[in-house]
Formats: C-alpha cells, structure tokens, sequence
C-alpha cells in the first residue's frame, strides 16, 4: 500500500510526536546527598541552628577604608576577572550542549551541473538548482542521552559560578588580611618611633652624665647601642610595611591606590559577632562544598548518558524545498516542490566493549567525586573548628600580654626613678626599656592574630551568605 504524501506527513508527525513524548526518558541514578563524614557538633562556639550570616560582606567589614579597598579589589583584581570569564566560558558550553536537545533548521542551497549520456553517443548537460529548508541529524532523545549530557553541562556550569564565589569570598578575606597587616605595621612602626625617641633622651642624659662624672663610658656605649637597635628595628619594620603595601595594591588591582593608615590603635577596628551554628549549615554556606555537590550531580547525569549509549540511537534528518533548472525560475511557480524525510537507526552491536568502559569510566569518575565532596566537608569543618578553637586561646593571650605589657611599663617607671636617685645602674634601665618595647610589638602582633581570626571565621563559615 502506499500512502499519499498528506497521510504520510500526518504520520510522520505522529511518529515525531511520540519520539518526543518518550525523550522525557532517564536512564541517570536517583540523585542522594550523602551524608555528611563530620560529628554533629564543633568542638566549641555557638551551636544555634539558625545562625544570622551577613548578606554581604559590607555588614561584616565595617570600616570605611577597608570597605573602600575591597570594593576596589572586586572590580579590578585580576585573578577575579579570569574566574568570571571562567562562567562565561561555561556558561557557552552549557548553551552549546542545550542546544542539542532542540532541532536546528538550516536553510540550503545547491547547484549542480552534470552530463548525461545515452544510447548512440547521444549526450546533453543539465544544470539543476536546488533551495530548501531542513534538519540534520537530529537525535531523538529516546532514551535520555542528550538530556543527560545537557544536565551535566549544567551542574559543571554550576559549580563553575561556586568556584567565582569561593573566589570572591577569599579576595574579600585576602584584601582584609593585608589592610590589617598594614595597620599593625604602622601601629608597630610608631612604637618603635617612640622608643627610639625614648632611647635618644636617655642617651642624651648618659652623655651629660658620663661628662659630669657620674657615668661611666660602658654606660654611655650601652646607650648608644641600644639606640643603633631602635634605628635598625625601625627600618625593618619599615621595609616590612613597604612589601605589606605592595601586596594590598596587587590584591586591589591598583598598584597606584592610595592607602590610609589611621593612627589609632588596632583596637578601634572591630567585625560584626559571627556565630558558627551547627556544622550542617556549612553543606548550604560554604561554596566550595555547593560546588563539590553540582560536579557530583553532573558526575551523576554522566552515567545515565553512558547508560544510554547501549540503547538505539535515532536520528532525523529532513527537508523541504524547490528544484529547477534555471536559477531565475527557481522562485517562480513553475519550480519542481521536493522533500526528503530520511530516518536513521544506529544500534550498538560490537564495538569491543567500549561503551562498557565509558559506563565504568563514569561510575569510577562518580565515586571519586564523592571522596572529593566528603573531603570538603572535612576540610570545612577542620577549618572552622581550627578558627573556633584558636580565638578563645588568642583572647586569652591578649589579656594575659596586656597585663604584661603595663607590668613592663611600671617596671621601666620604677627603674628610672631607681637610676635617677644613684640607686640602680644603667644595665637594669637598657633591660626594662628593652623588655617593654618586646612587649609592646608583640600585644600588636596578638591583636592582629584576633582580627586575622575573625576575617578567617568569616571566610571559612562561607563567606557572604546566599539562600540555597
């Protein structure tokens, strides 16, 4: 029986139709996070289920300058900037791979000459023009191949834009790391100005002293070199402040930004309170566990294309169009209406087990993501443990060193009034000075380890939080 082309065509749509209704078919493995590897709770800290994170990091860095300087450092950081072009090159490979799920319609042309013979010599050439509308090779996605593949794309398309926040999120703690590191050093560089000040008086007094008769020329020598190391430690500090400046321009992406350095002492920068909450909010605040959980979806999606490729595939290719022989009557209503409609069938019968080895390629490359997702959370969670636990031990050195700190300094007190009356001698002044000084650099070096601490909380808790 043969079918007239309006019965064949309504046909064939329906032979399409149930194609497509049938492409909703996945072969992928029911998707489960699995748990994660790390104890119910942190060693320490607040252990609230629902814990306040700030909706940007503008509601945690305060400062006017360090909010100047981060902001500077998220438009033009140059590492930030390759990581963003990242998702775009994702982004286009997720559309590519999209695309495969929907027909693509082509407008062809063709010209074709060629020379006939016949019977008794007899020959003529044709010329034959042709123009049409048609799909190529479209995959009827029977059993799920290309949705599978396109799901893929999209997971890695996913943790793509984690990577970028997981980017942003260490800029931000990076550029706050240095802009305290700038501030300690300067705090440490006026002290040292102070105590070289100090040293310079004293050594003014011994001089007067020792030419009076009362001091000798070991003191006055003492003197001076204690001087000389105020001098030396100054500009090593110095040289350390010059390099901390330099790092925090490169951070900025403006190596020619001006950087202010307020006076003021370390204390007058604080953060918000960040509290740590329980450890299973870092599986939806942590981005680089979020992106973990995406390439193991698009591990996931990998094994149902893999799983596909034993089955028949089924390919379209169509078209519809004009034929003739003159290129000016090709438009005109005495062209020739053709149209081809061709079905393609490819079943896998051997091919030296090649489809197994990609289901079993898949399989592993899923198993290994699982290690990867479940070391993220370990990491994480050692992490926040390592801040939790560190910040309660350095708040408790910075009160014990401040009360050394003030200790020193009356001791310093009491031994120049000691020298004063003839009482002590220089050696014990040059160790007081020295003791204090000591002192003084290292309650700087433990209040920058407390503000350290806290920018590390704010990163390693996942940054700005976002919604799942």
């Amino acid at each position: 029986m043969t079918l007239s082309p309006p019965h064949y065509l309504s046909l064939k749509a329906s032979v399409i139709s149930i194609m497509l209704a049938l492409g909703a078919c996945s072969l992928n493995p029911e998707y489960t996070r699995p748990a994660a590897p790390v104890p119910a709770q942190f060693p320490v800290g607040d252990s609230a289920e629902h814990t306040t994170h700030p909706g940007s990091w503008q509601e945690y860095f305060t400062d006017p300058e360090l909010q100047r300087l981060i902001d500077t450092a998220l438009t033009h950081n140059r590492d930030l900037r390759v990581t963003a072009l990242r998702i775009e090159e994702a982004r286009a490979q997720y559309g590519i791979q999209r695309a495969d799920k929907l027909p693509g319609v082509d407008v062809t042309g063709s010209y074709e000459r060629s020379k006939m013979i016949f019977a008794r010599g007899q020959s003529f050439d044709v010329d034959m023009y042709r123009v049409g509308l048609g799909i190529s090779n479209f995959e009827l996605d029977f059993f799920g191949r290309v949705k599978s593949l396109t799901t893929a794309a999209l997971e890695e398309y996913l943790a793509t834009q984690e990577a970028q926040q997981t980017a942003r999120t260490s800029l931000i703690a990076e550029v706050a790391a240095s802009y305290i590191n700038v501030r300690a050093l300067s705090e440490r560089i006026r002290l040292a100005r102070e105590t070289e000040h100090a040293r310079n008086l004293t050594y003014s007094r011994i001089v007067r002293r020792q030419q009076a008769g009362l001091d000798n020329a070991i003191d006055l020598k003492a003197a001076e070199l204690q001087l000389e190391a105020a001098k030396a430690s100054i500009a090593a500090l110095q040289r350390e402040y010059t390099q901390a400046l330099n790092a925090l321009q490169l951070l900025t992406g403006q190596p020619s930004i001006a950087v202010n350095t307020p006076q003021d002492a370390l204390d007058s920068m604080d953060f918000s309170p960040l509290p740590a909450g329980l450890p299973s909010a870092l599986l939806e605040n942590r981005p680089d566990i979020r992106a973990a959980e995406h390439r193991l979806k698009a591990a996931n999606a990998n094994i149902g294309a893999a799983r596909a490729a034993f089955f028949p595939r089924i390919q379209l290719t169509t078209n519809i169009g004009l034929v003739n022989e003159h290129l000016s009557g090709l438009f005109s209503g005495a062209s020739d209406k053709a149209w081809s409609f061709t079905p393609q069938l490819t079943l896998p019968i051997f091919n030296h087990g090649r489809n197994r080895a990609s289901l079993d390629l898949a399989t592993v490359r899923k198993e290994i993501t699982i290690a990867e997702y479940e070391k993220a959370i370990q990491t994480a969670f050692s992490e926040v443990s390592d801040v939790l636990l560190s910040r309660e031990q350095i708040e408790l050195q910075i009160t014990a060193q401040s009360r050394v700190t003030a200790t020193e300094q009356e001791r310093l007190n009491l031994t120049m009034r000691r020298y004063d009356k003839g009482i002590a001698n220089y050696l014990e002044v040059l160790d007081a000075q020295r003791s204090l000084f000591d002192a003084q650099q290292q309650l700087v070096q433990l209040k920058q380890l407390s503000l350290s601490n806290s920018i590390n909380l704010f990163k390693v808790l996942g940054g700005e939080w976002q919604p799942a």
